[in-house]
């Protein structure tokens, strides 16, 4: 079929490569593509199926050559200012991990400055592996949001609740009054989304969680939290309340299309038949979950219930880094072992697990997640040059199978390109570096004396 064009098309960019992934529609990848942007939406998109594209008129032309554009990946979980204790507490159990070892660094250190400086680093790290949004779970989500702001980069920002003090609040009152007052202020920021993140069922009560549910259901807006995360946190639960985390969440009221579950390595049948019939989110993290002993989430089973499920990298705590490439390339083999079969997760379901099912477990896939017109342009562009990735056969293979994130040359972010020939465009990289190595001293110092 012919497609003929009578007038040009004018865009403000025009971006050039000999393959996409579009993600939407499935299972497809395109050759000699050209993807027209104007105010930071994707106006137009001709590859080889079009005979006779039109001529565009750019104000901008990049040509990525022999690189494959897809939609910038969703990273749907993670602490981003963890990412100055990377390292600092390896090879150890969740809970003294947790109790042992980050919470009283965090107690002493957590402060806005290094909320600033970590997230910073995070973002560098993040956009470089080609993550053009994130979700983010930790205190001062205010200061996570004015970094992700400076670097031009689409968060969501699932403010904590919990029982106990930390240095951001003090109730659990006061924690969802902060995120509601947050909400009032980026509600129409066109890249800051904010979330409600109760931390996990041991550590926020009944009362709190109604009213969060209640809030979150007004506003429209997600609420993330780790869920199922071990068997430990499965087998306490069930001593306390007499049955399972997700089941008294369910009693609450709590679970609906809003809910982002964490983790989810602890699943059994009803589990899955709760999840399925909520219509709740999973976020797998499957590097962080071997790091840490959790377990494996059942990937295939949840996807054959018709249940979403994104990819996230976790904290750089427990990753230990934000590699969205690796963490896609873990997910699709521990997926095929986790299900004893190959072919449970192929490389254009891995690629959708780490866009479009990320920005649907945010609420945002009808902005992100695939290359549309009408959808932001949110786009990295993957050079396909380097010796491992030759020969190329599939390029969706190469992505998930042989890439490593230096590959990455170009990212976009509604248009704004945050990231050329793999350089940053807007993180100071060396002012950041030098701060991180500022606070690795401070923070060297404290895990010595153990806190």
């Amino acid at each position: 079929m012919k497609h003929t064009f009578e007038t040009p098309i004018e865009a403000d960019i025009l971006i050039l490569a000999r393959w996409a992934i579009p993600v939407v529609p499935r299972n497809t990848t395109w050759e000699n593509v050209s993807i027209a942007i104007s105010a930071g939406e994707i106006i137009a998109v001709f590859h080889s199926g079009f005979p006779n594209p039109p001529q565009i008129n750019a104000k901008e032309t990049v040509d990525c050559g022999n690189s494959t554009l897809l939609p910038g990946f969703v990273n749907a979980h993670g602490h981003a200012a963890m990412s100055l204790f990377r390292g600092i507490a390896d090879d150890t159990a969740l809970q003294p991990w947790l109790n042992e070892k980050i919470w009283p660094l965090e107690a002493k250190h957590a402060n806005r400055e290094f909320v600033e400086d970590g997230t910073l680093l995070a973002i560098a790290e993040m956009i470089k592996s080609g993550t053009t949004c994130f979700a983010d779970m930790y205190f001062f989500p205010d200061a996570v949001a004015e970094s992700a702001n400076k670097a031009k980069i689409r968060a969501q920002l699932a403010c904590p609740v919990l029982d106990f003090a930390t240095i951001w609040a003090e109730t659990a009152d006061e924690y969802i009054a902060k995120t509601t007052e947050l909400y009032d202020t980026y509600r129409f920021n066109e890249l800051l989304s904010i979330a409600f993140g109760p931390h996990a069922p041991y550590s926020i009560s009944d009362q709190p969680l109604i009213k969060l549910a209640a809030l979150a259901e007004e506003l429209d807006v997600p609420i993330h939290m780790h869920l199922h995360e071990t068997a430990e946190e499965v087998e306490a639960a069930y001593s306390e309340y007499g049955y399972r985390p997700i089941k008294r969440l369910a009693d609450l009221g709590v679970l609906s299309h809003r809910f982002v579950g964490i983790h989810a390595t602890q699943l059994n049948e009803n589990d899955i038949l709760t999840i399925a019939g909520a219509g709740i989110n999973i976020v797998n993290c499957p590097e962080s979950n071997m790091k840490l002993a959790g377990g494996f989430c059942k990937v295939h089973e949840l996807q054959s219930n018709n249940i979403n499920v994104a990819l996230g990298t976790d904290g750089c705590a427990s990753n230990n880094d934000l590699d969205m490439i690796s963490e896609m390339r873990t997910a699709a083999l521990v997926t095929k072992v986790v299900a004893g079969d190959a072919s449970a997760m192929p490389a254009h379901k891995a690629i959708e697990m780490a866009t479009l099912n990320g920005a649907r477990a945010l609420g945002q896939d009808h902005l992100i997640g695939s290359l549309e017109n009408g959808k932001q342009a949110d786009i990295i562009a993957i050079s396909m040059d380097d010796i491992s990735q030759i020969p190329i056969y599939r390029p969706e293979s190469n992505i998930v199978y042989s890439t490593q994130a230096s590959q990455v040359r170009h990212a976009w972010c509604r248009g704004t390109q945050i990231l050329r020939e793999g350089k940053l465009t807007t993180i100071n990289t060396t002012l950041i570096r030098d701060r991180a190595i500022k606070w690795q001293e401070t923070l060297r110092e404290s895990a010595r004396k153990n806190v």
